[in-house]
């Protein structure tokens, strides 16, 4: 399959792009208005000010305009910024049509379309222009061969955040929940906050790395890992090419200590907010080395190793947080200043697309198409 052509800047098609990003932001927030009992995530709604969010819907409506402006001036192909115009007039024509002040109600259930639509704009936001301006891999493109794959991954576990964290907290509740842990809980709580935090990456850190082990070395859970590693073209997106099975497996696992702990709901939240941005740098596409720093937190250089399809590298850098983690366990790679040339599963044929890929682990006889065999197995 051809790669795709790198986009440069100054012809417009960045702008473009950005653009359209843009709008559809600003048109899915509007929809979210529209049915935020269905749409929006529960905990979050505390959160949302009414009067915040109609600025920071106008703040982007009016960047996405400036971008279409852009793209019209530099492009000679004017039809990006053409499409993003008329998101842009269908956002607030939806939006003229809002009320001041409605009542939600609370539903069992509920999509995630708000916490979708805030992490990828964030995301964006940060890591486009990181591997924009410092990318690791001139010759990647953003628009590579399986982008679509890695964003419908993106939308649907964003979308399922409610069943998934229902499902990520149910072995903690219903094993853990008559144990008396109470006053230990009380005592974690009672640590001051730093402190509290690095106890809780370190814990979560630890169990994340038992799972991902097993993944990796139980022939029956490399199946669905293995479609974490398929993807040859490693960038902030490609993070989230993960297998359900796998995602909710390995999240339960991650995040059973932090309940088991107890720890304090300013320590979890800045867990979670750390972990998701972490776990997005790791694969992002960018030189950016990060000095010593490396040998202490996880960076893009460590995790890319991870994911090479160089033999000496198997099986090796399983943490998320904390290299010294790998190290304990001796499965650190001790990669230097160097970088892996290529990753991925090296010439093995992998199912393309995400309906193949969700199926591919169950399948009875996957022999028959290219069984995908642990690297470190072959």
């Amino acid at each position: 399959m051809t790669q795709n052509k790198r986009l440069k800047i100054g012809e417009g098609t960045i702008s473009g792009y950005i653009s359209i990003f843009l709008a559809i932001v600003c048109l899915g927030t509007t929809i979210c208005a529209y049915f935020p009992e269905y749409l929006t995530t529960a905990d979050f709604r505390e959160l949302y000010k009414p009067g915040y969010i109609k600025w920071a819907f106008l703040i982007v409506l009016m960047v996405s305009f400036g971008f279409a402006l852009v793209s019209f001036i530099l492009s000679k192909k004017t039809k990006l910024g053409f499409y993003a115009i008329l998101i842009i007039a269908a956002s607030i024509f939806l939006a003229s049509g809002l009320p001041e002040y409605q009542e939600i109600d609370s539903k069992p259930f509920t999509l995630g379309m708000d916490w979708l639509l805030l992490d990828i704009l964030i995301s964006a936001v940060i890591f486009i222009p990181m591997e924009l301006f410092l990318p690791k891999r001139l010759e990647q493109t953003k628009f590579h061969a399986e982008w679509r794959t890695d964003l419908v991954y993106f939308i649907i576990s964003h979308l399922l955040i409610q069943i998934i964290g229902i499902l990520v907290q149910l072995p903690a509740v219903t094993i853990f929940a008559n144990f008396g842990l109470s006053g230990f809980q009380e005592w974690v709580q009672g640590i001051w906050f730093i402190p509290q935090l690095f106890l809780a990456l370190f814990v979560s850190d630890l169990f994340q790395w038992t799972a991902h082990y097993f993944f990796h070395k139980t022939p029956y859970l490399w199946r669905f890992h293995s479609v974490h590693h398929s993807t040859k073209d490693i960038d902030w997106l490609a993070g989230s090419r993960t297998h359900f099975v796998d995602l909710v497996a390995v999240r339960a696992i991650s995040f059973l200590p932090l309940y088991v702990f107890g720890f304090s709901t300013a320590v979890f939240t800045t867990y979670v907010i750390i972990v998701s941005f972490q776990a997005v740098l790791a694969h992002a596409n960018t030189r950016i080395n990060f000095g010593f720093l490396r040998y202490v937190f996880v960076t893009p250089q460590y995790h890319h190793w991870h994911h090479s399809d160089d033999p000496k590298a198997y099986d090796k850098n399983f943490a998320i947080h904390f290299p010294f983690i790998d190290m304990l366990f001796g499965t650190y790679y001790p990669m230097g200043k160097t970088w892996p040339e290529n990753t991925g599963l090296g010439e093995v044929k992998f199912p393309k697309g995400f309906l193949r890929q969700f199926v591919f682990p169950f399948r009875k006889n996957p022999a028959n198409d290219n069984e995908i065999e642990n690297p470190s197995e072959r």
